[in-house]
């Protein structure tokens, strides 16, 4: 059974809250103004998760949004550890409120989430951005109204920062930036550690939510009126170990597919090892599951996965790909695909091209390898430099191009059920197909929020543009 935030610690926030919003009712009242908070996310749809979450603490807390950092009384950082770009990105951001803070003594900065679960980088945080007020690791991001209370009170900066994943967050309260699209982690952690990656040190071991409150959350989704809902975890389709009922993902999927409604179930990360045919077989029988899977390989040579501690060969995730595809003969596949790992050859990285043109991805997500300390592939032995990393990309990404573009000129002359979701470029309606993938055409704006019928005029490499039916 999964552990969620115990009465003692979901009371302690809730005072904390309270108390936030006392005071800043007696410091803002005579400004004739409510203080402005806003959070910059980085990273995955966990940390978007994440956000949703703190933004609906805030809420609680008596903060109102603003995206604009001038205007804000408080700024969070919710940050990620995955690749050295992100980190660099969140130091220069951090380094910028320094005159912001200057200006605005009162402003309160924080700094969350995944990178102040590295030691290293939580210690450097606090030892060069003085005008940071406090951190909070991934496991202590429920103590933000303590964290913030003590800001407000003028106590000493705080660090909080809990090994691992220990509770899961139920009771708290969420508010979401879209109401067409909504984020529900059904699972917190990883236990695979592929040695590239350092997620298993920041996110803790896999924990997963109980399936009743998941369920429930879902269904209060769609009777608010959201369309489309992932569900998250950072190896999502592992869901269910430790339960005290036996639930797989796959079971959870069949059970939130009864909700009634009209909507888009999806979910994401999955790895090829916990794919399974139950899982493929619950999705082409649903009424509501998206054809869509994210299934990332990483890599085409099986000398390279066996480096990376992923668990399966080439061969065993194409299999997957033909079962799920025969299953599912509209399926949208999506994988991510990292180039330059240690020690990679010119030969092995010619196996990764050949299985991006044998499978014929939809989409592909692509990066260079990212060195991460604390993991095994920190410090192996035949790192690629830069340069050759930067060129193999470059290789891989013109390769998939083409496979996207074919993939796209497919579906010419089809009609597509599409959730629109704005209004987009030369006053276009923009949209989203079942599989993810924009589209643009002309309509009515009263159509955004709901579903549509659009046949493919135009594919490109990475939009479409039709026609409404």
């Amino acid at each position: 059974m999964s552990d969620p935030i115990g009465a003692s610690a979901l009371s302690a926030a809730r005072r904390d809250m309270l108390a936030v919003r006392s005071l800043l009712d007696s410091d803002y009242t005579s400004a004739g103004r409510r203080p402005a908070a806003m959070i910059e996310t980085y990273g995955c749809q966990q940390n978007e998760a994440d956000s949703d979450r703190m933004r609906g603490m805030l809420r609680e807390m008596g903060f109102v949004p603003t995206d604009r950092r001038e205007e804000a009384d408080l700024i969070l950082f919710n940050t990620c550890a995955v690749r050295e770009h992100a980190e660099l990105r969140l130091f220069g951001n951090v380094g910028a409120l320094k005159h912001l803070k200057a200006k605005k003594p009162h402003l309160i900065v924080g700094v969350v989430g995944c990178m102040m679960q590295q030691k290293h980088r939580a210690d450097e945080i606090l030892m060069k951005y003085p005008h940071v007020s406090f951190i909070l690791g991934t496991g202590a991001l429920t103590r933000l109204p303590e964290a913030v209370l003590a800001a407000l009170s003028g106590g000493e900066r705080a660090a909080f920062v809990e090994e691992g994943t220990t509770a899961i967050p139920e009771g708290l309260p969420v508010r979401r930036e879209s109401g067409i699209r909504a984020w529900v982690t059904a699972m917190y952690g990883c236990n695979n550690f592929c040695s590239y990656c350092v997620v298993p040190y920041t996110r803790g071991r896999e924990v997963s939510r109980d399936p009743a409150p998941i369920v429930e959350e879902v269904r209060q989704l769609v009777a608010e009126g959201y369309r489309d809902i992932t569900l998250l975890g950072q190896n999502v389709n592992s869901y269910g170990r430790g339960l005290s009922e036996e639930c797989d993902f796959a079971d959870l999927l069949a059970r939130l597919d009864e909700i009634e409604g009209e909507y888009w179930l999806r979910f994401m990360t999955s790895h090829p090892k916990d794919a399974t045919p139950k899982l493929f077989e619950t999705m082409a029988r649903s009424r509501h599951i998206a054809h869509h899977l994210h299934l990332p390989v990483q890599s085409g040579s099986d000398r390279v996965l066996s480096e990376m501690n992923r668990r399966y060969t080439a061969e065993h995730y194409k299999g997957l790909v033909s079962l799920a595809r025969s299953l599912m003969p509209d399926l949208t596949l999506t994988s991510d695909m990292i180039v330059g790992f240690p020690g990679e050859t010119e030969e092995e990285f010619s196996e990764t091209l050949a299985l991006v043109r044998e499978v014929q991805f939809d989409s592909l997500f692509t990066f260079a390898f990212s060195r991460r300390r604390g993991t095994r592939a920190w410090d192996m032995p035949g790192q690629l430099s830069q340069a050759e990393k930067k060129e193999r990309l470059a290789r891989l990404m013109e390769a998939q191009q083409d496979c996207s573009l074919a993939r796209n000129q497919a579906l010419l002359g089809s009609t597509l059920k599409v959730l629109v979701d704005g209004v987009g470029r030369d006053g276009l309606l923009s949209a989203r197909t079942e599989g993810g993938k924009p589209i643009y055409f002309p309509g009515d704006a009263a159509l955004v929020g709901s579903f549509a019928d659009v046949r493919v005029t135009e594919p490109k490499t990475f939009v479409l543009y039709g026609e409404p039916v």
